[in-house]
């Protein structure tokens, strides 16, 4: 019954359930593309961030300009607002421009995740990337393929979201042990949720008559968002699985 959710309005429209099926995969596998390269890009950045920024042990010029000097904080932030960016203009952006700046975006993010390396170990970081990739790849083929509507689901997990995200910020100040464990359990749980809905929610987007132009922004921002879900459940399981230097 979810796939005549999904494509009753379609084949009304005069679309065959054939046509539909191959442009839906078409449609999702350029999403996980663009996610793929948007990850890639992170990890190259984050990686070449962190050899400019330490040599021999020591913090560079470059490495403590942005680890520990007021830059830290452009660093820090200029992915939130680029974020913010092309979520509110990219029905006004070329799929090129937008494209560009999920790109621009990635970057960023790995600039500002290459501080990971001064905290665990590269071994670490690889084996936490992995085991990531492996969970990611089956909750959002979960997604992909459930008859289950996970809408209801979504919205919790969005709650649950905003309550992390206080509760992240409450202990900036606590500074307690305890409460990042808890933080981290709930994060990975939230996150492992919403890569199952994301996904569910990106395949309900696809219409069979979109011209390139809508086909690609929907790709674009649904790419972005199964991007930020697997950084973030990469993230928590980091908190794991991590091993400190």
């Amino acid at each position: 019954m979810a796939d005549l959710r999904n494509y009753q309005g379609r084949v009304q429209s005069g679309v065959q359930t054939g046509e539909i099926d191959q442009g839906l995969r078409s449609y999702m596998l350029k999403v996980y593309n663009l996610m793929a390269i948007g990850l890639a890009i992170t990890g190259l950045a984050a990686y070449f961030a962190f050899t400019f920024a330490v040599s021999n042990g020591q913090l560079t010029a470059f490495g403590a300009a942005i680890y520990t000097s007021p830059l830290k904080w452009v660093v820090i932030f200029a992915p939130l607002a680029l974020v913010f960016f092309l979520s509110f203009r990219i029905n006004s952006m070329s799929v090129s421009a937008a494209q560009t700046t999920f790109a621009v975006y990635a970057a960023l993010v790995g600039l500002s995740l290459s501080s990971i390396f001064l905290i665990y170990t590269g071994q670490s970081v690889v084996q936490t990337f992995f085991v990531t990739a492996a969970s990611f790849g089956a909750l959002s083929l979960y997604g992909y393929t459930t008859r289950r509507d996970l809408s209801a689901m979504g919205s919790f997990l969005m709650m649950g979201l905003f309550g992390l995200i206080i509760a992240s910020i409450v202990n900036i100040f606590l500074a307690s042990s305890a409460m990042q464990f808890a933080i981290s359990v709930i994060g990975v749980l939230i996150f492992a949720g919403l890569t199952a809905y994301d996904t569910q929610r990106i395949k309900e987007m696809y219409y069979a008559a979109d011209d390139a132009t809508m086909a690609g922004r929907k790709a674009i921002m649904g790419a972005l968002t199964l991007y930020l879900d697997f950084i973030n459940l990469f993230m928590f399981l980091l908190q794991f699985m991590g091993n400190r230097k």
